[in-house]
């Protein structure tokens, strides 16, 4: 039986072309700066952002993490959003390992912050409080995409407050096919922006964190404090050249999949999906609560696998195809008609 995995875009499986850079891939020793791979793969993010440097990193968590420790001090505070990956799903260990105190803030429905709260919440100087260093982005959220106007007034009212401005762009690269803009269009108004090589990129490991060069030298060295310091470490820096080289474009796959995805299910009666909120490669669809653990496990007995925390989540990428839309549809069909 074929699974058919949506829970995430993490599940990708590096294809055989990938696997070939890899094995081809010149390694050295990454903690003397020496493995070739890892310093073109650096070079080569750098250069696709406009950034003067790139630090690569075992996880997106960690790229935030040392984002957020090279930006801050103890007793900072950062403004983020309530659900939002930074603040919700990476262990708080901006907190735990920085004493960075989070601000969080609820989303607009379109994964928006509200600029006009942002300012709000940022804190006077006074000895009361925490010192409001830094802004937290994410991009895509949720599978939507922040419009490059509102980045663009992000990026004014930080300069404006004297903070500083991180994006967790993890799906950045589905954000940028998505607007059909270079990443260095949506990079530019970012002091730092993590971008993750194992989720549609496909790469089966790392993460990359770009800004500027005094930024990511201060970030090299909280990687070493926090064990991310590899060796021969080529071998999977070879996958994220690979990715970003051949695999960034083919995203436009994944959305169109998700959108016939949203089409067939929407006209299912017992489920709701938001189409407008359908903007990338992700599908959330809003089903009575009482179905959707006997759903997952009807589903998963014939090989399709979902997830999602209250709405069901349904994730496209390269594993996936028209096909197994089709499939996935029609399974669903079948569990309600049983019902």
């Amino acid at each position: 039986m074929k699974i058919i995995d949506l829970r995430s875009d993490t599940v990708t499986k590096p294809t055989a072309a990938m696997r070939d850079a890899m094995v081809g891939a010149e390694v050295g020793d990454d903690v003397y700066g020496e493995d070739p791979t890892v310093n073109r793969l650096q070079e080569m993010a750098a250069e696709l952002t406009g950034k003067e440097a790139a630090l690569f990193v075992p996880s997106g968590t960690m790229s935030n993490l040392i984002a957020l420790l090279a930006h801050c001090q103890r007793g900072d505070e950062y403004i983020v959003g309530q659900q939002a990956h930074t603040y919700k799903y990476e262990g708080g260990g901006a907190a735990v390992l920085g004493s960075i105190q989070p601000q969080p803030l609820e989303f607009e429905p379109d994964g928006r912050l509200d600029l006009q709260k942002v300012r709000g919440a940022i804190k006077p100087q006074d000895i009361h409080f925490a010192n409001t260093r830094l802004l937290c982005l994410e991009n895509t959220q949720a599978g939507k995409v922040l419009p490059l106007e509102y980045q663009a007034e992000a990026a004014q009212l930080c300069r404006d407050n004297g903070l500083v401005l991180h994006l967790d762009g993890a799906r950045v690269c589905n954000a940028a096919v998505a607007l059909k803009v270079s990443l260095e269009e949506i990079c530019r108004h970012y002091d730092s922006v993590s971008i993750c090589l194992s989720k549609g990129l496909g790469a089966p490991v790392g993460s990359l964190l770009v800004g500027g060069r005094d930024l990511i030298e201060t970030a090299h060295r909280w990687r070493k404090v926090c064990g991310g310091g590899m060796r021969q470490a080529g071998m999977i820096a070879g996958a994220g050249v690979f990715a970003l080289g051949s695999q960034m474009e083919r995203l436009a796959t994944d959305h169109a999949t998700a959108r016939q995805l949203a089409e067939e299910l929407s006209a299912i009666e017992e489920l709701s999906v938001d189409l407008e909120a359908v903007q990338t490669n992700m599908v959330f669809v809003d089903c009575d609560q009482q179905w959707q653990q006997p759903l997952k496990d009807f589903l998963q007995a014939r090989g399709i696998l979902i997830g999602g925390y209250g709405n069901l989540r349904l994730v496209t990428h390269l594993d996936v195809d028209p096909a197994d839309v089709s499939e996935v549809t029609a399974a669903f069909k079948a569990f309600f008609a049983a019902c």
